[in-house]
This record gives structure tokens, C-alpha cells and sequence, in this order.
């Protein structure tokens, strides 16, 4: 696998951040349970209780622990196993195939908060470590991979591996260990970590170490815990890492948000940007650490990109028929975000 540096370059942005009225589209996105992590009361008592099973879960061998903190990760991974339950999840089928049992082992091992557990230790649990970084889907999306390690450190955030020709690609960073990171360096090793924005750097120290990658992230959301990142973006871009990947500019869940566009697959990397919900497509107002005006301009952005699948940092991935399904969905959203502000300006900034 090649190695070679690839070119990072920056224009003048075209994309526009008016408020300008779109037009209305009666396009409904599915319902998908709640995402977003937050801190149980449960994660901070070292007692038993804290690890006993929860009454939500059916008996047999799995089950989920009271630490959980309800980020979704198992939901996704394993949705014939794990359900929501009383703001947390719960197992409410137990496996009954192989193929359940590796699924309900690799969230089991991706779990940020370690609140999946097995009453009997599983003897496959070696075959199921072996399964990471797991392909996304093989045949429409060949050489992007879910490293799983969901790390609490970024709340239970997704990371991913783009297998490149002139390098890899890490997008944010999952919990380092050391099995994980022998598994992509017989892949080709990581030639640049992607940092989305702030919150889920995770253990981007340590795996910079390991790969001797270039860290970018922009300039507006380094932190002391970054502040040695190799790449810092400045302005509005958009940038561009060679001819395939084109970094851009979203602020608003934080100052520095930035989304990646795959443009061969047609993939949208959208760290917290942009995710669903249990009512849809979302931008989680509650969790906004600069502006949630300023983030709704943000998808506009991404109306005229020509994208057809979003693979968010939290929650689950998006695939869209085409792009004038997907253009729809967002004017949409746009749309109805608009009209609450026009309604609440305070709220927004």
C-alpha cells in the first residue's frame, strides 16, 4: 500500500449561508431511536449495582448493565439483540444464529462504557476481535471500514477507515489498542487522521504515535489536548486531500466542524454535523456548543454536493436512493429549521 503525501490545498468557498427561503418538499425521513450519548448517573457508582444486570433485559447470556449511557452503538450494530428500554438500552432477543452472536460480540466490544456483558465469558470473543475494522458494505462500499472501540472519551463516536492508493484514512479516533491497530497496519497503516471537530478526538495522541500520521483539524477547535495536531485548517475552505476527498467547512455543533466528501462513493462524513434521530433527520439542538443558526446554514452547504449516503460520528448511517432524494430530504430540513428560527431568533445564536 502506498504511502505518498497527499496534497492539502484550499479555495475560496462558493457555498452560500443566506437565509434565503427553499422551496417547500414534503419528503419524510424514516424513524430511527435516539443517538446522541450522555452521562448516566449510573457510570460514576463503582458499586455492584452498577454492573448488574438491568430488569429490561430477557434472560440468557447477554444483557446490558446500568453504566450504560444510552449512545446507541449496540442499537445499530446489533438491532435483533438490542432495543431501547427506560432511556437505556437492553437486550430483548437474545442471539440465535452465528451471525446475531459475532453482531451482538462486536458491540459488545465496541460498547464505549463496557456495559454489554455475557453471563458465561464467551469462547469466540478472540473471532469476533478479529472481524475489526469491519466493512461497511463490501460491494457499494469497498475499502471503507467502522473500526469500532467506540471510546468514552468522544461520548460512544463511530470511526472510520478509508483504505486509499495514496494512503489511508482514519476519520476521528476510535479507543486505541493495540489489536485493532496491528489489524490496519497489515491494511496499510494510516497515513492521515481526520478529526472531525472537538469532541471526538479520542485517543488521536496515541494512534499519531503509532502510524506517525498527520493530524488535521481546524484551527477554531484546537484545545490543549490537540494543540501538537500536525494539519490545523484555516478560514472557511473548502479543502482538498488530493482529487478525492474535499474537507468542508460546517460550523455550528462546534466553531470547527468539518465534513468530509468521498467523492468516488459518494459519501458524506458528518462527524456530529448532521445524524437521525427517532424523529428523523437531526442536528441535536441540545448538544450545539456554538451555534445552532450557524449549523443550519451548515447543511445548506450540502445541498448541491453529490453525495447519496452520510455516515455520521453518532447514530445510524443514511443511504439515500440518489441525490435528488437526498437534495429533498435536507431542503426539507432546512426548511422546517428555518421556519422555528424565524419564529425564535434568540434561541439560534
Amino acid at each position: 500500500m502506498a504511502n505518498k503525501a497527499i496534497n492539502l490545498t484550499s479555495f475560496t468557498p462558493t457555498f452560500p449561508s443566506s437565509f434565503d427561503k427553499l422551496k417547500k418538499s414534503n419528503f419524510r425521513v424514516s424513524t430511527i431511536p435516539q443517538v446522541k450519548a450522555v452521562q448516566s448517573p449510573a457510570e460514576s457508582d463503582t458499586g455492584r449495582w452498577a454492573r448488574q444486570r438491568r430488569p429490561q433485559n430477557v434472560d440468557g447470556d447477554f444483557f446490558v448493565d446500568h453504566t450504560c449511557i444510552d449512545c446507541d452503538t449496540c442499537r445499530w450494530m446489533a438491532p435483533q439483540v438490542f432495543t431501547r428500554v427506560g432511556e437505556m438500552s437492553a437486550v430483548y432477543k437474545q442471539p440465535t444464529c452465528e451471525e446475531d452472536r459475532l453482531q451482538a460480540l462486536q458491540a459488545l466490544l465496541s460498547c464505549p462504557t463496557n456495559s454489554i456483558r455475557t453471563e458465561v465469558p464467551p469462547p469466540d470473543i478472540l473471532e469476533a476481535q478479529k472481524t475489526f475494522p469491519i466493512p461497511i458494505d463490501e460491494k457499494k462500499l469497498p475499502g471503507v471500514y467502522h473500526c469500532g472501540y467506540h471510546s468514552p472519551k468522544s461520548y460512544g463516536a463511530s470511526s472510520y477507515l478509508i483504505v486509499h492508493s495514496d494512503g489511508n484514512l482514519l476519520i476521528d479516533s476510535p479507543k486505541f489498542t493495540e489489536r485493532l491497530a496491528r489489524k490496519i497496519e497489515e491494511m496499510g497503516g494510516v497515513r492521515y487522521m481526520f478529526l472531525t471537530h472537538k469532541d471526538d478526538v479520542a485517543d488521536h495522541g496515541k494512534w499519531a504515535k503509532r502510524f506517525s500520521c498527520d493530524r488535521i483539524l481546524h484551527s477554531a477547535d484546537v484545545e490543549a489536548c490537540t494543540a501538537d495536531v500536525e494539519t490545523k485548517l484555516d478560514g472557511s475552505g473548502p479543502w482538498w486531500l488530493g482529487q478525492d476527498m474535499m474537507l468542508i467547512h460546517t460550523p455550528g455543533h462546534t466553531e470547527g466542524s468539518v465534513c468530509l466528501f468521498y467523492k468516488p462513493l459518494k459519501i458524506l462524513f458528518t462527524g456530529d454535523h448532521l445524524m437521525m434521530t427517532e424523529s428523523g433527520l437531526d442536528i441535536i439542538e441540545m448538544y450545539n456548543r456554538y451555534s445552532v443558526g450557524t449549523q443550519v446554514d451548515s447543511v445548506k452547504k450540502l445541498l448541491d454536493l453529490d453525495f447519496n449516503w452520510i455516515i455520521p460520528g453518532h447514530g445510524r448511517r443514511i443511504q439515500f436512493k440518489d441525490v435528488s432524494e437526498k437534495k429533498a430530504v435536507l431542503e426539507a430540513f432546512v426548511e422546517e429549521k428555518y421556519a422555528q428560527y424565524s419564529l425564535d431568533k434568540n434561541k439560534w445564536y
